[in-house]
């Protein structure tokens, strides 16, 4: 109870603080930046710059960051901007939670390709497990999106500091300093997402968890 409480008492003193067009600009920037449809890219570029996988030519690796880059992002925005338009709605309106289903699925969808892609051209493991990662993140928003709305740019986030903390445990390596890093731009993440007015602290902090969780999950059955 005294818990709820607090959290109230947070979010009542956030909603009513006044921001400045400095803090407004920069909680723009780490959410234009830092969206959820970047990081598969992001991902596929460290695994195919610091690890075994830059062995391979850099025309492969080219066409692998491009296809990542096609499925994740260019697909699922246009399939949401023509769904958009055949119903009127401005972007703002798909902040809605009873309207984000539909581009959710889209998403869904176009991951779900570009894993059966991966599949059928014997990807490497790990380079699957990003995707798959992401893939299970929107899933399990997708469902919890029926009843409560969670911030994606959040979990989004939340699911690179549990992939680091799963790949840490499975390759035994230290990860501090890359942990310390991503939980930084996480919170910068969350902090934007409420100085924009898009969610709540229960929303930003119900999605990093979603995505610590799903990153833990993910990596280890990937």
């Amino acid at each position: 109870m005294k818990r709820c409480y607090c959290t109230i008492i947070l979010n009542f003193e956030f909603n009513n603080f006044e921001f400045t067009k400095t803090h407004l600009f920069i909680a723009r920037i780490f959410s234009t930046v830092f969206r959820p449809s970047y990081y598969p890219t992001v991902g596929t570029f460290i695994l195919l710059s610091f690890t075994y996988l830059s062995l391979f030519p850099w025309m492969f690796k080219l066409w692998v960051l491009a296809l990542v880059y096609l499925f994740t992002f260019c697909m699922p925005a246009l399939g949401i901007y023509i769904y958009r338009r055949i119903h009127g709605w401005s972007a703002i309106e798909l902040r809605k939670r009873h309207k984000r289903a539909v581009p959710y699925i889209i998403n869904i969808c176009c991951y779900l390709c570009l894993m059966h892609i991966f599949y059928v051209t014997h990807m490497p493991h790990f380079m699957m497990a990003i995707v798959g990662i992401s893939l299970l993140i929107q899933c399990v928003c997708v469902v919890v999106n029926l009843w409560w709305k969670v911030s994606m740019h959040s979990a989004g986030s939340g699911g690179v500091i549990g992939a680091l903390i799963a790949y840490a445990a499975i390759f035994g390596f230290n990860p501090i300093w890359w942990l310390c890093g991503a939980i930084f731009v996480s919170g910068c993440v969350m902090t934007s997402r409420m100085v924009l007015r898009q969610h709540t602290l229960g929303q930003v902090l119900g999605g990093t968890l979603i995505g610590i969780v799903c990153g833990i999950v993910g990596t280890i059955l990937m």
